[in-house]
């Protein structure tokens, strides 16, 4: 199993929706860009596949696009988490799944499996943070977002630099990883006020020089 809080130090997120340059080949796209990245130091991979120019509604596409990632993962024994199908999370044997408040529950997930899943769930104010908290199934709690972003068409209200500091600061305990908007600019306060890492996504994505963008975020 991994060390939770080492692994949410760098955490990149990314789907075929993220990867429009380089090629017209957004999958291939996401290989080249996932690869430079891990061999630069990201320390997991989220992949969240969805919404347009992604292959949502190809899903056999998206598990054999899913499985290459799982392995290149694999190759940098970096953790390979997938984004709210925990069907497809199970089925190809990912290290974890990460939902939102709205999809599945971490309860009914835990039932779903006898393999170590690591499950982590996103979190946008104090009283979400709580229920996390109190949910020994939940074994890290994303945090965000702290800017606006356009990774997401709805997106909860950002919360800020300081919230992860109010968090920690009201009893929070559980690995946060801050998410939306962060810039490298950003990572050194936020985790001085308690993050234990930073998701990105466009922040590589679109990144012209992504092992350059990859140590500019660590």
């Amino acid at each position: 199993m991994y060390d939770i809080r080492q692994m949410l130090k760098l955490y990149f997120i990314a789907g075929t929706q993220d990867c429009p340059n380089l090629t017209e080949d957004r999958s291939q796209n996401l290989l080249l860009i996932l690869e430079q990245a891990l061999q630069a130091g990201i320390t997991c991979f989220q992949f969240r596949d969805k919404g347009n120019n992604s292959l949502e509604a190809q899903p056999q596409a998206q598990k054999a696009l899913a499985i290459q990632c799982r392995d290149l993962c694999r190759r940098y024994k970096v953790p390979f988490i997938v984004d709210d199908n925990v069907a497809l999370a199970i089925e190809i044997g990912a290290d974890g799944v990460h939902v939102g408040q709205k999809d599945m529950s971490p309860i009914m997930i835990r039932q779903m499996t006898n393999k170590p899943l690591i499950i982590g769930l996103s979190n946008n104010t104090l009283e979400d943070l709580w229920r996390s908290e109190q949910m020994i199934e939940v074994d890290y709690c994303g945090l965000g977002p702290v800017f606006p972003t356009n990774s997401k068409e709805k997106h909860n209200p950002p919360i800020g630099l300081d919230f992860v500091k109010k968090a920690r600061d009201a009893g929070i305990r559980k690995p946060i990883v801050s998410i939306g908007g962060v810039k490298a600019e950003h990572v050194a306060t936020l985790k001085q006020n308690g993050a234990d890492g930073v998701a990105v996504i466009t922040a590589i994505s679109l990144a012209s020089d992504v092992p350059k963008a990859v140590k500019s975020l660590q």
